[in-house]
């Protein structure tokens, strides 16, 4: 299944070089225009008032995105989180639990007591979100608009963010904070499958603003109408074992090591731990979301036999268990930078309760 998804990626992100790869691309889509008119029909019909959407009594925040997946929308909902906890919110998070087994109406993740539910019932997103902000009360819910009544009548959030929240258009919002990728803004510009767009470009219309993630020196942004700004991803200087140590990136330079990741675009992990200094003899890649069966453990473990030690992106991490391994496995947090840190701040505060 990765060997496909990677297949994929590369076709909508580079294009198709051979004409078997063209052909395919170009039988996709009517697929890809079908996907992407049933979205702008969706949003039409609550524009209208022929769905309908709940108004919160309290302010709502969206972080979303117009691509699948790789955009770093967790970062940018934990800085967000530290943030609005400086100004002395009391703000909440609403997810979808992407990936998890909990079936029911809403589910509690954290209370404000730290993680409450396992990465496998609720998703490794929101089990990182808790874990990072153990004060701050995370929920999952298919329907938002129940998770967002939750958080307001159960912990007195003054403040909602709704992560990956874009094409959820049940739930009104005062804010519409949209994430595109520096290196492939747009990808072919195409929804899928022909391309990794959730739906037709037009849509960045509806954002308030627009923050571009995993900014190069050498990167050009495209021209948008609409304030945006800049950030990059940056790996943690430290690694966390899964027992809890902490250890320098420094101390562990020079060592045989396995780096593994299950998230939307490995290559960006990869690509951060060299610029860290550390090379990887081997590196595996899983699809997102990737569950730590019996299986890919083994996998794992097989691989690593003549390492000295694992890599993972703490997504993963939250994912896996003390003992798994023989040999020890750290996991790496990663934080976003924005530039102009300042006016980004002032700009959402400004928006949310200056209007």
């Amino acid at each position: 299944m990765i060997d496909l998804a990677a297949f994929h990626r590369r076709l909508v992100l580079h294009g198709g070089k051979k004409p078997y790869e063209r052909l395919f691309l170009f039988l996709l889509l009517p697929f890809s225009l079908l996907y992407g008119g049933i979205g702008w029909l969706r949003w039409l019909a609550y524009r209208t008032g022929l769905f309908s959407s709940f108004r919160a009594p309290v302010k709502v925040v969206s972080v979303g995105n117009l691509a699948v997946g790789g955009t770093g929308k967790t970062p940018l909902v934990d800085w967000l989180v530290k943030y609005l906890l400086s100004e002395g919110k009391r703000p909440a998070v609403v997810s979808r639990g992407y990936g998890g087994t909990f079936s029911g109406d809403v589910g509690v993740v954290c209370s404000g007591q730290g993680p409450q539910l396992s990465p496998a019932e609720a998703g490794d997103e929101p089990c990182l979100l808790a874990r990072r902000n153990p004060t701050v009360p995370v929920v999952i819910a298919r329907k938002r608009t129940l998770g967002v009544r939750a958080v307001i009548e159960k912990f007195a959030a003054d403040i909602v963010i709704l992560d990956d929240g874009f094409q959820h258009h049940a739930v009104q919002r005062d804010l519409d904070l949209v994430l595109v990728d520096g290196k492939f803004p747009l990808g072919n510009g195409m929804p899928l499958p022909v391309g990794v767009l959730r739906e037709f470009p037009g849509a960045l219309r509806r954002a308030d603003l627009l923050l571009f993630t995993r900014v190069t020196e050498d990167a050009i942004s495209p021209p948008v109408a609409k304030p945006s700004w800049k950030s990059r991803h940056q790996l943690a200087e430290y690694a966390i074992g899964l027992e809890g140590k902490r250890v320098s990136l420094a101390d562990l330079k020079g060592k045989r090591l396995l780096a593994f990741a299950g998230i939307a675009a490995p290559e960006n992990f990869f690509q951060g731990l060299e610029a860290a200094g550390l090379k990887a003899e081997k590196k595996l890649s899983f699809s997102d979301h990737q569950r730590y069966d019996k299986l890919t453990v083994s996998q794992i473990r097989s691989a690593a036999e003549q390492s000295e030690f694992l890599l993972t992106t703490e997504k993963d991490g939250i994912k896996l268990t003390p003992g798994m391994f023989s040999i020890p496995c750290y996991q790496v947090p990663m934080n976003i930078e924005v530039e102009n840190e300042v006016d980004f701040k002032a700009e959402i505060f400004r928006r949310l309760w200056r209007n």
